[in-house]
C-alpha cells in the first residue's frame, strides 16, 4: 500500500533487531572534511509536524507521508515535498482510518506538497477538498510519480519526479521528468518535461547549487546494491544542457557514459556545502534495512566521498518497523544541519494502528571542520 521503496526488494533476509552503531573506525578524510560533533532531535520540526498531522480541522489535510524534500520559496515560505501521503482524520486513540480502497475514509496520494509559513503548514494537492488527487496525476492506474529533490530557477519551482509502474517487481522504474510550478499556484504544474532516462538512473535523489552549476545526484538501484551517479547543468534550471560524470572523473554530454561513483547510497540522499568541503548524508544501504545514517566528506561536489562517519542510529527500527532515505535540508533553520529520515513498516496494519509511524523524523546535526 505505502511506499517501501527498494529497501524491501533488496533484502533477501529481513533482519530488524536492535540498532547498534558500526564497529569500524572512521577512515581519515581529506583536509576539507567535516566531523560530526553532536546530533539531537529537532524540537521545532518534531512539534510542527506532530501538531499538523494530528489536527482534524480539515478533512483533506496531511496525516503522514514519506519523501520529505524541502525548498525555500520567495517571501520566506518553506515548501515541503512529499511522495506517498495520507490525507484525512486522526482517531482519538492516535490511529487512522483505513484507506478508501479498504473501506475507510483515509485518502492515499502518491505525491503532495505542504507549505510552511509563520509556523503553520497547509496541505496542497490536486483535485478538490472532496476529491483530492496527486499533484502529478499518473497516466493510468498502473503508473505513478514519486518526488525527488527540487530547485528554484528564475522564480519557478522545479521538482524532479520518477515515474514507476506495476510490473514483475512490486514496482518498476520507468523514467524521470521535471515538473515546473509557479510559486503562487502550486496545486498544478505549469509544465512537465522529460529528463534524461536512458541510463536507468533515477535522477533527483539530491540537488546542490554550487559555483555556477546545479548538480543533480542520482541512484542506480539494483536492489541489493545502489550506486551514486552525478550530472550537472550550468545555471539554475534543470532544463539546461546536462553533462554526466564519468567513472574516470571527466564530464560527458552522453548519458550512456554516466559512471558509478560509489555504492552504499540510498534512493534519497544529500550533498551539502559545509565550510570548504562537501558532506554526503545517506542511510547506509550496504546492509539490508540498516538503521544507521552515515556521512562522507569530499573537497568537491563531484567527490570522491570518503571519511565515512556514523551520524545516528534510528531508535524506531525494530520488529516490523524500518527507517530509510535520510538526507539534509540546508535551507531549513535548525541548531545544526537539519536532517530528515522516514519511518515505515512491513505490516500495513501498523500504519492504521499508530498515526505517528508514517511521518518524517528530524535531526539537528552539528558539523565542524576537522
Amino acid at each position: 500500500m505505502t511506499r517501501l521503496r527498494s529497501a524491501l526488494a533488496s533484502a533477501t533476509v529481513l533482519v530488524l533487531g536492535s540498532a547498534a552503531a558500526p564497529a569500524s573506525a572512521p577512515i581519515p578524510g581529506p583536509a576539507c572534511s567535516a566531523a560530526v560533533r553532536d546530533v539531537t532531535v529537532d524540537p521545532r520540526l518534531t512539534s510542527l509536524f506532530t501538531a499538523y498531522g494530528n489536527d482534524n480541522g480539515r478533512v483533506d489535510d496531511w496525516t503522514g507521508a514519506d519523501g520529505t524534500y524541502s525548498l525555500r520559496l520567495p517571501g520566506g515560505r518553506q515548501l515541503w515535498i512529499f511522495s506517498d501521503t495520507f490525507l484525512g482524520r486522526v482517531n482519538p486513540d492516535g490511529s487512522r482510518p483505513p484507506v478508501v480502497t479498504e473501506g475507510g475514509t483515509t485518502v492515499l496520494l502518491n505525491n503532495s506538497f505542504a507549505v510552511e509559513r509563520a509556523g503553520r503548514l497547509v496541505t496542497i494537492h490536486g483535485g478538490t477538498a472532496e476529491r483530492p488527487v496527486a499533484l502529478m496525476p499518473p497516466r493510468d492506474r498502473d503508473h505513478w510519480f514519486w518526488a525527488g529533490d527540487a530547485t528554484l530557477a528564475g522564480g519557478i519551482v522545479e521538482v524532479t519526479y520518477q515515474e514507476y509502474a506495476r510490473g514483475e517487481q512490486a514496482w518498476d522504474w520507468r523514467r524521470n521528468v521535471l515538473a515546473r510550478f509557479a510559486p503562487g499556484r502550486l496545486d498544478r504544474p505549469i509544465g512537465v518535461h522529460a529528463l534524461p532516462s536512458g541510463r536507468g538512473v533515477a535522477w533527483g535523489a539530491g540537488i546542490l547549487e554550487d559555483a555556477g552549476h546545479t548538480y543533480v545526484y542520482g541512484v542506480e538501484d539494483l536492489g541489493s546494491r545502489k550506486f551514486m551517479h552525478l550530472a550537472r547543468v550550468r545555471g539554475g534550471s534543470l532544463l539546461g544542457r546536462w553533462e554526466f560524470r564519468t567513472a574516470g572523473g571527466s564530464w560527458s554530454p552522453d548519458e550512456a557514459e554516466s559512471g558509478r561513483l560509489m555504492s552504499g547510497v540510498a534512493n534519497e540522499y544529500s550533498v551539502t556545502r559545509v565550510g570548504s568541503g562537501y558532506v554526503l548524508i545517506t542511510h547506509d544501504t550496504s546492509e539490508p534495512l540498516s538503521p544507521n545514517i552515515v556521512a562522507y566528506s569530499s573537497c568537491s561536489a563531484a567527490g570522491p566521498f570518503t571519511a565515512r562517519q556514523h551520524v545516528y542510529t534510528t531508535p524506531e527500527t525494530g520488529g516490523n518497523v524500518f527507517t530509510y532515505n535520510a538526507h539534509a535540508h540546508p535551507g531549513v533553520p535548525g541548531s545544526g544541519l537539519v536532517v530528515s529520515y522516514n519511518v515505515n513498516s512491513v505490516a500495513s496494519a501498523d500504519h492504521y494502528r499508530d498515526v505517528s509511524l508514517y511521518r518524517p523524523r528530524f535531526l539537528d546535526v552539528k558539523l565542524a571542520p576537522e
